[in-house]
């Protein structure tokens, strides 16, 4: 078959085809040193005002500085956070949707809800690990408690007759109280609401005598004197209630359970965007000033070695046993 020589013409068509696939080929990493061109919008799964917002909120602010656009703290609440968890799980990803996931959203709903709305593994691109809190396990001042022995005797003198409140069916000081009476062999009625706060307030007005939600969120309350803290959830006491005992001190060896929060955005979000926002939110973690905005809250920040997909899979796995121990499914 004869060879065909390119005319001037066909060569002039050859070079724009080759320009147009190189500028294609290169479109990614461009668009990614140019990232964000716009104000990002950080879900918050939970009202204003709970733990999950705590912890959010100085992480966009830092973000926002880091990138030079303003990160939008948007509250999402409800459903365990699987509405807000959902709305970024469906949004594009360009890397402007970013979700504060929780031990909730990532590690609780998959075995909590029957129809889970989105895949906690694979619908999203991690982007790190940002704080850990122990629970508390606080009740109100007007109440006769004053150790965990003695609220566990009480439970066992009047069975399901003390009520518990929580952020939510699900949460993690939903699952913890259901821990902690399966471990002290009681029963404690729980009492769902929609996020912290307003389980809080109950809590302080006295229509519930006892709740377990993270630290920070009653931390004030515990200071003021308007909570009382009989213990924390974690291994070890935390460093802003160095007197109040761990669970596993006040007699239930071996309790533990943490809540923690990471930063996602949508699966399929580009590789050199990923990148940048996993960059900055690590720079923010390990920042001094991060810390000390949540150690002085008796928050951890997040980080470690370990990879945060083995991580997550470890908490599905531990959180998931919990869920069936306390026979509670959503649909």
């Amino acid at each position: 078959m004869p060879s065909v020589i390119p005319t001037d013409r066909m060569r002039r068509r050859l070079l724009k085809a080759a320009g147009a696939l190189t500028a294609t080929s290169f479109a990614g990493p461009l668009s990614a040193q140019s990232f964000p061109t716009k104000p990002l919008r950080l879900v918050v799964p939970f009202p204003a005002g709970g733990p999950t917002d705590i912890v959010a909120r100085p992480l966009a602010q830092m973000l926002g500085d880091a990138l030079g656009q303003q990160v939008v703290v948007d509250n999402r609440g409800g459903a365990g956070g699987s509405i807000g968890a959902d709305a970024v799980a469906k949004s594009p990803a360009d890397g402007y949707a970013l979700l504060m996931g929780t031990v909730g959203t990532h590690a609780i709903n998959p075995a909590l809800y029957k129809k889970l709305p989105y895949d906690a593994s694979k619908d999203f691109t991690s982007l790190g690990l940002i704080a850990l809190a122990p629970v508390a396990v606080v009740v109100h001042p007007g109440t006769p408690y004053n150790s965990v022995a003695e609220l566990i005797a009480a439970a066992k003198r009047e069975p399901g007759r003390i009520n518990f409140g929580s952020a939510g069916n699900g949460t993690p000081g939903h699952l913890t109280g259901e821990m902690f009476a399966k471990a002290a062999g009681i029963e404690l009625k729980h009492v769902p609401y929609k996020g912290s706060a307003p389980a809080v307030t109950d809590l302080l007005g006295g229509q519930i005598p006892l709740m377990f939600d993270p630290v920070q969120s009653v931390l004030q309350h515990i200071r003021g004197g308007k909570l009382r803290a009989l213990a924390v959830s974690s291994s070890a006491r935390a460093s802003v209630l160095p007197q109040v005992p761990t669970v596993s001190e006040a007699g239930l060896k071996g309790f533990e359970a943490t809540a923690w929060w990471a930063l996602f955005a949508p699966a399929g979000l580009p590789a050199p965007i990923a990148a940048k926002l996993a960059g900055e939110a690590a720079r923010i973690v390990q920042a001094e000033a991060f810390r000390e905005k949540l150690v002085e809250i008796g928050v951890q920040p997040g980080g470690g070695a370990q990879p945060f997909a083995e991580f997550q899979g470890a908490e599905i796995a531990k959180w998931g046993a919990a869920v069936r121990d306390s026979g509670v499914t959503l649909e």
